[in-house]
């Protein structure tokens, strides 16, 4: 269960126009910005009361490791090695040196402090903008204890949004299939798992085959297929409370259901005499409608972050291609005209781009393009990879890949893959299990 995190604002101090930080997001990591991510200070009996509760020597530099780590991650900062560093981390928090900041080349600082207060942790972070020698931002949160890792990764959105104008996506979730055993014989269990892989938890036994989860837009609830002996079944849980409810049996399911925007509605694909349309339920009424009505497969579907459009693979040209249509199924038009199949069309939460799954002489592809079909990029090849997830500021794509077996079918893996948007940054997302099908949450403290 997600634990509310009460954030306080302490103070505020917009950054001089003037200010000589930037961050390039177009560039990927070809231009990383070097800050320092000084160890959170802590004084010694708020030290002694967080080691008893969370068996752990001291909070804040576990706190400002995660922070370090998200940012990193990214592609976008170059966190300095803390064996460079000049100041102390308690004296640095209240007064910057900045010439010894300057010295080993940062141009952004974060410091802060924890305390341990009435049984909560109080966490206190500051943004100083070392070439300017003025402060950016600060903030404090106050949580539970067992909160403390969320608390690195809202401090990272917070720095990540204020450095590149854009909104971060460190404190949230992935939800994916874990897979164990021979192919031939896969155990797949549904997985959620911080963005960073860690809390890892498994939400399914294992009884029943379980295929692509998808994410609330609007909440965490997330829908899944399930197979029911031999037979497709749609259900919704609720991560927060555990809560998991059937939608319905539906015979014939080509493509596992994606939420609308507002979550309200889910939309899928259903095969009958011989080709597949495009429907959506409302599930709140449970009323099906069908938005698609011709003689060929129309699959994927994913709508637009308005709601207003919908984009989805069809071979109405004679082979696999990316459509998008209003969502009353009205208005369709082809907009990919590259050599290949097309499929899994998923559109970005910021609604510029659409990213997509390619398959062009033996080799798969992920990509992106614009939402009129044109500046088409391909980020990454491989053997085999697909289904492609936004993370929700738009800015990187998870997915997953798998590796070919040899003659006696050994050395089968499926993993979990990112990259950024740009094409650069591509890095493996470590879990317990061989993963598929990711889904990416919205943020968790929004």
């Amino acid at each position: 269960m997600t634990k509310k995190i009460l954030i306080l604002l302490f103070i505020l101090i917009p950054i001089n126009a003037n200010a000589l930080i930037e961050v390039d997001i177009t560039r990927g990591n070809l231009n990383p910005l070097p800050l320092a991510v000084s160890p959170l200070s802590i004084d010694e009996e708020s030290r002694k009361g967080f080691e008893k509760i969370l068996k752990k020597e001291n909070i804040g530099s576990e706190i400002s490791n995660i922070v370090e780590n998200n940012l990193r991650t990214s592609g976008l900062f170059n966190p300095l090695d803390k064996k460079a560093f000049l100041q102390a981390a308690d004296i640095a928090n209240l007064k910057p040196r900045f010439e010894d900041w300057n010295l080993i080349k940062a141009q952004a600082l974060i410091t802060g402090k924890v305390n341990y207060v009435d049984d909560k942790l109080r966490v206190e972070f500051r943004l100083w903008d070392v070439l300017a020698a003025k402060e950016m931002m600060a903030l404090a949160f106050t949580t539970v204890p067992n909160n403390w890792r969320r608390v690195g990764h809202i401090i990272s959105d917070k720095v990540y949004e204020r450095l590149t104008g854009e909104k971060g996506y460190f404190d949230t979730r992935i939800i994916y299939v874990s897979e164990e055993g021979p192919k031939t014989q896969r155990i797949k269990k549904l997985a959620i798992m911080d963005q960073d892989g860690a809390n890892n938890k498994f939400l399914t036994l294992g009884n029943e085959l379980v295929l692509t989860p998808r994410f609330n837009p609007a909440s965490q609830m997330v829908t899944y297929l399930s197979y029911f002996k031999n037979m497709p079944r749609v259900y919704l849980l609720d991560i927060e409370t555990g809560t998991q409810e059937v939608v319905g049996d539906f015979p014939g399911m080509t493509f596992a259901p994606r939420f609308s925007p507002d979550g309200k509605k889910i939309i899928m694909s259903f095969a009958k005499d011989g080709k597949s349309d495009i429907y959506t339920m409302d599930l709140e009424n449970r009323i099906v409608e069908k938005i698609t009505n011709h003689p060929s497969i129309d699959t994927s579907p994913s709508y637009s972050p308005d709601g207003k459009y919908i984009t989805f693979n069809s071979d109405r040209s004679g082979y696999q291609q990316i459509y998008v249509m209003k969502n009353d199924g009205s208005n369709v038009k082809r907009i990919s005209f590259g050599n290949g199949l097309y499929g899994t069309p998923v559109w970005s939460p910021r609604g510029d781009l659409i990213a997509f799954t390619k398959l062009h002489k033996g080799k798969f592809y992920i990509g992106v393009m614009r939402t009129d079909g044109s500046g088409e990029r391909l980020l990454t090849e491989n053997y085999y990879q697909e289904a492609p997830s936004w993370s929700p500021n738009g800015r990187v794509l998870i997915f997953y890949r798998e590796t070919k077996t040899n003659s006696k079918g050994e050395g089968f893996s499926a993993k979990l893959w990112s990259i950024d948007l740009t094409g650069y940054n591509e890095r493996q997302i470590k879990t317990r299990t061989d993963a598929s099908d990711p889904s990416w949450s919205s943020l968790l403290s929004n």
